[in-house]
């Protein structure tokens, strides 16, 4: 706390310990500040105890509400208190309250205008007074005595109940604070006792279990979470005993990643644990964000492991071709030719087979774009289609509620078309059939399901099938196409599942992290500077047909002036054009119109001093340009 709200907060927690009423009014008769009693004292409402408060305001409502009593000409009193409080001097006064009781009223100025007053309540004083002179000559030294010591102790009684009262405040004010907190904070936390009953919660169990309530202080560990109880109470039985620890688990019904900490509840070590405090997040994104991550890393480390025998590999085959075709020119006996050609065969598919493990092995990069999901299927269907034979029928559809996504079009295409030809090779001639679906997952997780009529999966093709080169199509298959699914989707931060479903058939699930995206984006109007035709006329292609409307300059002189035109969103420009520069460009361009969206794109390596330079403040493409691309630049939120 900054030290002047710390001094502040400490100052009216002493006014308000003070048993007599306070208030300090400024020169223009605003309140400045007062304490607690004076507002209890005469019953004010919250606005006339607020700073800035206005004193004629607070006389109205003390005239209106009885505590001058009866006042013929209510009006002409406030004017009057009004008047004299303009006109202030130092003054004591005794009044009688409405109410009975009796208050001395005494009055200072302040040496910059305004003042302060003190109101007292003497009632028990002025009670204490008129007894004393009804029956002094009658009370004894030691009824005085007694009396004085009940006043004094009166006095301390009341100082008390003011400490109290204060001490209570502050308790409420904190816990309102801490309640708060705990509310706003994105996780949820509670506390269990040594039974496994709940005794507090911040009631956001729902944002983590979304089919459990939030409500759930007085209920059991089990009734509050219901399966999820089962996987946790081990770890909760641990901390019970005094250890603390974190569990990271996967919940069931709608596959969120969650974390949960959980922290003994003791005042010290060696003390005995009463319960356990529970922190618990949702780490899916950044579990999927890890497993993309994992993925990379391991792609890495298989290229680099398999470029070296790659390479020898390649090598070998060369020569074992180069002596195939030299054994071929000699004259061989009856049959060798046909053992030299199976040679020769085989040799070219083992290189075919180093070429998917590049593919494979080499450098991927996921570039999800939004993408509208029933276009995707529209376009996909007819692919997918056009390698199944006449008696296997392929349908696709979505219920997904959202219309479009963020995925990778182009690998999510690649990927399924594998699964539809492995459905293929599974079901044969036909008949049958190979069904696509898309539904979400709450908003957690897109699965992406491939069905099929076939057979299903043996028992090793559902422990092993993911793994590279395993193949139940003998030497037809390289056994390479699902290790490519589920690389895919690895890398995106998903995974993929093998099942066999109950009425027969295979299925086969890809559940990728689900990201809405907007389905349909305002057409843009696009000034292209690229020096090129050729180039200019290929992007300009792209942009068009992705609905924006395109302006075209061939120089950075042509593009500062057509950059005038009203109601121009974007400039995209190449990064060299001719003898000028696209970030000097851009640098003109930002400075005339800071609201004008930028991007440049170049052929040149990131290493460019130029590019590298660019690259600190707008997005960069890389030639040849692709749709997806500019599709993921107009819907960046950063780009707007």
């Amino acid at each position: 706390m900054p030290r002047a709200a710390a001094t502040d907060h400490l100052t009216r927690a002493g006014l308000n310990l003070i048993q007599q009423a306070l208030s300090i009014y400024d020169a223009d008769l605003r309140l400045a500040v007062c304490n607690r009693p004076f507002q209890t004292m005469f019953g004010l409402p919250e606005d006339l105890v607020t700073p800035g408060a206005s004193f004629e305001d607070t006389i109205r409502w003390l005239v209106e509400n009885g505590e001058y009593g009866d006042v013929p000409q209510p009006e002409a009193f406030v004017r009057d208190r009004v008047e004299a409080a303009r006109a202030f001097v130092p003054h004591y006064m005794e009044r009688r309250r409405a109410n009975g009781r009796t208050i001395s009223v005494e009055g200072s100025p302040l040496p910059e205008g305004g003042w302060v007053t003190v109101y007292t309540d003497i009632s028990a004083v002025k009670r204490q007074e008129e007894l004393l002179r009804g029956r002094s000559e009658e009370l004894s030294d030691q009824l005085l005595s007694h009396a004085e010591e009940l006043a004094r102790t009166n006095r301390q009684l009341e100082a008390t109940i003011a400490q109290l009262e204060e001490a209570k405040r502050e308790l409420t004010e904190m816990e309102a604070r801490i309640r708060l907190t705990t509310e706003m904070t994105p996780a949820h936390i509670a506390r269990v006792d040594r039974d496994g009953v709940y005794t507090y919660t911040n009631r956001r169990l729902s944002t983590l279990l979304p089919d459990r309530g939030s409500d759930i202080v007085g209920l059991s560990f089990e009734e509050a979470l219901g399966p999820v109880a089962g996987r946790l109470r081990p770890t909760l039985a641990r901390a019970l005993e005094g250890e603390a620890s974190v569990l990271e688990f996967t919940e069931p019904t709608f596959g969120r990643r969650i974390r949960t900490a959980f922290t003994p509840d003791q005042t010290g070590p060696g003390e005995p644990v009463t319960g356990v405090y529970l922190l618990s997040t949702d780490v899916t994104e950044e579990a999927q964000a890890r497993a993309a991550l994992a993925q990379t890393h391991k792609r890495e480390l298989a290229a680099q492991l398999t470029s070296g025998l790659a390479h020898d590999f390649a090598n070998l085959l060369t020569i074992i071709l180069g002596l195939q075709g030299r054994l071929e020119k000699m004259p061989l006996p009856e049959g060798a030719r046909e053992l030299t050609g199976a040679t020769r065969t085989a040799a070219r598919r083992g290189g075919l087979l180093l070429d998917k493990i590049a593919r494979m092995s080499g450098p991927i990069e996921i570039r999800p774009a939004p993408v509208v999901l029933r276009d995707f299927l529209d376009s996909f269907t007819p692919l997918a289609r056009a390698p199944l034979p006449p008696g296997i029928a392929f349908t696709a559809q979505t219920d997904v509620p959202h219309p479009a996504v963020m995925i990778d079009a182009d690998s999510l295409q690649d990927s399924l078309l594998n699964l539809v030809l492995n459905a293929r090779d599974a079901i044969g001639e036909g008949p049958g059939e190979i069904v696509l679906t898309l539904r979400a997952v709450r908003d957690t997780w897109l699965d992406i399901v491939v069905t099929d009529t076939g057979p299903g999966f043996t028992e090793a093709a559902l422990g092993q099938a993911l793994d590279p080169f395993f193949t139940t199509k003998g030497d037809e298959g390289s056994g390479l196409g699902l290790s490519m699914v589920y690389d895919m989707a690895k890398l995106a931060g998903g995974h993929v599942r093998l099942e066999n479903r109950p009425e027969g058939g295979a299925a086969v699930t890809l559940r990728l992290p689900l990201k809405p995206a907007a389905a349909e984006a305002r057409p843009q109007l696009v000034l292209l500077v690229e020096d090129m035709a050729e180039l200019r006329a290929s992007v300009r292609t792209t942009l068009t047909d992705l609905g924006h409307q395109v302006i075209e300059a061939a120089s950075a002189e042509e593009a500062l002036t057509l950059a005038e035109i009203p109601g121009l969103d974007w400039v995209i420009s190449d990064l060299r054009l001719g003898q000028a520069d696209g970030v000097d460009l851009l640098n003109t361009l930002a400075t005339r119109a800071p609201g004008l969206r930028l991007a440049l794109m170049t052929s040149a390596p990131e290493t460019d001093p130029r590019r590298a330079e660019g690259a600190l403040r707008w997005p960069v493409l890389g030639k040849p340009i692709e749709a997806p691309w500019l599709a993921r630049l107009f819907s960046r939120e950063d780009a707007a």
